[in-house]
C-alpha cells in the first residue's frame, strides 16, 4: 500500500509504471483498476481559472491509509495506491490517482470504485476555486459519482 499526499504536480502513468515495476505487485494480479482524476476548467455553471486545495496534515494521510486498509481487506487485494494532490492547481492537472491490484476483475473494478467514491465524500480536503472573473469561493458539495 503507499499514500501520497503531495503539493507538486505528478504524473499518474509513471506511478503506475513505478509501483508495478518496484514495490511488490505480484504476478498474481490478474487485473489493475485504475482512476486518475483532473481538474476541471467548470464548475456549477461558471468557468474555473485555478483551486486551491487544503487539507489537515496528518490527519489526511491517516484518513486515507484507513480507507486503503478497508478496501484491501474487503476484496482480498493485492496492492492499493492513493496519491492526491494539494495546493494550487490548474486545470487538466491530476489531482487524484487511485489504482488497486487484484486477481480478478470484478474485485478490482469494485474496489475501485468503493475507494474513490469514499475518499471523494469523506476525505478531510477542502477546495477552493478562482473564477475566471477573479471571483473566489469554497466549493460546498462534490459532485456527484
Amino acid at each position: 500500500m503507499l499514500i501520497e499526499v503531495r503539493e507538486n504536480p505528478f504524473d499518474p502513468w509513471q506511478y503506475l509504471a513505478e509501483r508495478q515495476a518496484h514495490h511488490g505487485v505480484s504476478a498474481c494480479s490478474g487485473a489493475t483498476a485504475v482512476f486518475v482524476g483532473t481538474m476541471r476548467d467548470f464548475n456549477e455553471g461558471d468557468t474555473v481559472r485555478d483551486m486551491y486545495l487544503e487539507h489537515y496534515p496528518g490527519m489526511t494521510e491517516r484518513h486515507l491509509e484507513r480507507l486503503a486498509t478497508n478496501v484491501l481487506q474487503q476484496w482480498s487485494l493485492d496492492d492499493v495506491l492513493i496519491v492526491h494532490r494539494i495546493g494550487h492547481i490548474t486545470p487538466a492537472q491530476p489531482i487524484v490517482l487511485v489504482a488497486v491490484w487484484s486477481a480478478h476483475r470484478a474485485a478490482a473494478f469494485e474496489a475501485c470504485r468503493q475507494l474513490m467514491e469514499t475518499l471523494k465524500h469523506s476525505a478531510p480536503f477542502w477546495k477552493r476555486e478562482t473564477l475566471a472573473d477573479g471571483a473566489v469561493r469554497w466549493v460546498d458539495n462534490n459532485t456527484p459519482g
